[in-house]
């Protein structure tokens, strides 16, 4: 920029030099620049005066004639700085994720005896001395799942949280939150057993699957050996049903009950035909029917006999099954069940939700 500037300054001079040069009079002319009219400039002193003049017209010219012209701006794009955001200390598991969430949120006790609400801290809560009678600690365990459970379109999240009151026993609730404007909160729990084993959890087709091994009827408090899977479903008044069930044979056989017709949601009357099939045939090829109220009142129960080729084999089902007087319009829940012969105990369940006419 500085040599270009330079080099227009040097040709502006001499561009300046020569138009100034064209105005002076020509050598020929009879009167110098400086002599009043009349008058002659003698010879060589007169040449001597006009070179003399000639060249300080050429300095005033040069000096004053052209003058640099400053360099021209150059318009420099602004930018703006972007902030950055100084780093945050957030607690462990506080993030957005919904794993995080749960395990700082406040969950109501279970086995209390009354209505109690406790502030989770990275999924521990703990209060009381160890053995005394105000101790209670509270564990959210690594069975988190998340999913929609009530058909609104929004992600339920599933938890198993154990709770121990200072003896040996620790007992695992299966537990529901959902978000109430923007808080996770506690919605309802339903306990598994005391120190179960716990295979799998997740949430599928709207239901909570849970694989686990609980206590049988003869297993010490220590150690449970009965090898279970089952499906939870939250009903419409934020309650948690089993509405599927099935445990395992010594050999690892599932035995299991699946009804084929009415379909989950069918109008019901008086009555209703039920078909279906087991993969075990029960004690005297007999399984049993319960109905209940959408808040879990048993309204009626019977039986249901199976047809199999022998013992032990896979068989199918198809009786009528009695209503009862129930109001039209309610929400029922109609179980067909494997019970223990030895001590009544449940093997196998499914279910359907039906709505009565």
């Amino acid at each position: 920029m500085v040599r270009r500037n330079s080099l227009i300054s040097r040709h502006c001079e001499k561009r300046s030099l020569r138009r100034h040069l064209h105005d002076l009079p020509s050598k020929s002319a009879h009167t110098p620049w400086h002599l009043p009219p009349g008058q002659v400039c003698p010879g060589r002193k007169c040449r001597g005066v006009q070179v003399s003049n000639l060249l300080i017209l050429l300095l005033i010219f040069i000096l004053s004639g052209c003058v640099t012209a400053p360099p021209t701006p150059t318009t420099v794009p602004v930018i703006e700085a972007t902030a950055t955001p100084p780093p945050t200390s957030a607690p462990v598991d506080s993030g957005p994720t919904f794993v995080g969430r749960l395990r700082n949120a406040q969950y109501q006790l279970g086995d209390s005896n009354t209505l109690r609400v406790v502030q989770l801290t990275n999924g521990v809560y703990q209060t009381g001395t160890a053995g005394g009678a105000d101790y209670v600690s509270v564990n959210v365990l690594n069975f988190v799942a998340s999913g929609d459970l009530n058909g609104d379109g929004k992600d339920e999240v599933a938890a198993l949280v154990a709770e121990n009151y200072g003896g040996s026993g620790t007992f695992v609730f299966l537990t529901v939150y959902a978000d109430v404007n923007g808080t996770l909160t506690f919605q309802t729990s339903l306990m598994i057993d005391d120190r179960p084993s716990v295979n799998v959890m997740s949430i599928d087709n709207g239901e909570i699957f849970l694989d686990v091994i609980v206590h049988g009827a003869d297993d010490p408090f220590c150690c449970p050996t009965l090898h279970t899977s089952r499906h939870y479903r939250l009903t419409k008044i934020n309650q948690l049903d089993i509405v599927e069930y099935a445990t395992f044979t010594p050999a690892g056989d599932p035995r299991t009950i699946t009804i084929d017709a009415p379909p989950n949601g069918a109008q019901a009357t008086n009555s209703i035909q039920v078909r279906g099939k087991v993969a075990i045939a029960p004690f005297e090829n007999t399984l049993a029917y319960r109905i209940y109220d959408i808040g879990g009142v048993e309204l009626a129960a019977g039986p249901i006999n199976v047809t199999a080729a022998d013992l032990g084999t896979p068989g199918t089902f198809d009786a009528v099954v009695k209503l009862g007087n129930i109001l039209s319009g309610a929400v029922i829940r109609l179980e067909v069940q494997d019970l223990s012969a030895r001590d009544g105990s449940l093997l196998a369940m499914d279910s359907v939700e039906l709505v009565v006419k």
